[in-house]
């Protein structure tokens, strides 16, 4: 099975692509700029150049899942918050049933759900994923959406939630998210599941696959 990882260059992205590639995976990473390639393909992962604002559709012939971990970043404005957290995982949903590849897995947020509940200083991001969100749950692919908690560089420990405390902590080590992905991409459980992500204290296959 080969994976194509879209957002291959952000933090948990290169993280990704490492754990797979020494797990055995065959990945795809599609970057935007050919400078972010060496570092990449150093990690044993083949390479493609696509823009999520552009042309990108080449990238996924051949390969049989994908991850969409791509964002814009904090830095960025509402404008490429819609350009990438949204309508590029709308084209790139729309590209898989296109091209007939069926297994999806999205990154997505904890407020997605609701975003009028979450912090009204990024809701444009949290309406943006959840409109990806729901793009993704009416499409015909095989999708796991996951929602982690505020991501954090805290090495992982391998133990999560998939359910928010009231009064606890909500936020979880991107390195478990990583753990968890890999987990979805290779238990067909997690198929047509929408799951939260916290630090916890269940180990990630118990979770994920008790997860409703």
């Amino acid at each position: 099975m080969k994976t194509l990882i879209i957002g291959s260059n952000g933090k948990i992205g290169k993280q990704l692509v490492k754990k797979l590639v020494e797990s055995g995976h065959s990945v795809r990473a599609m970057v935007r700029n050919e400078s972010q390639r060496s570092a990449l393909e150093k990690m044993g992962a083949e390479v493609t150049i696509g823009d999520l604002e552009g042309q990108f559709f080449h990238a996924l012939d051949g390969c049989d899942a994908l991850v969409f971990s791509a964002g814009s970043g904090g830095h960025t404005g509402a404008d490429k918050t819609i350009l990438v957290d949204m309508w590029g995982a709308i084209k790139t949903i729309s590209a898989c049933e296109e091209k007939k590849l069926q297994r999806f897995i999205m990154i997505s947020s904890r407020n997605a759900g609701d975003p009028e509940n979450g912090p009204d200083a990024i809701k444009h991001y949290n309406v943006c994923k959840h409109i990806a969100d729901e793009y993704l749950l009416k499409s015909s692919l095989d999708y796991t959406i996951l929602r982690p908690g505020k991501l954090t560089d805290s090495p992982g420990n391998g133990l999560v939630r998939t359910s928010r405390s009231r009064s606890g902590e909500q936020s979880v080590p991107r390195a478990d998210v990583v753990t968890a992905i890999k987990f979805c991409l290779e238990n067909d459980d997690t198929i047509g599941k929408v799951i939260e992500l916290y630090q916890g204290n269940k180990p990630i296959a118990a979770a994920l696959s008790s997860a409703d």
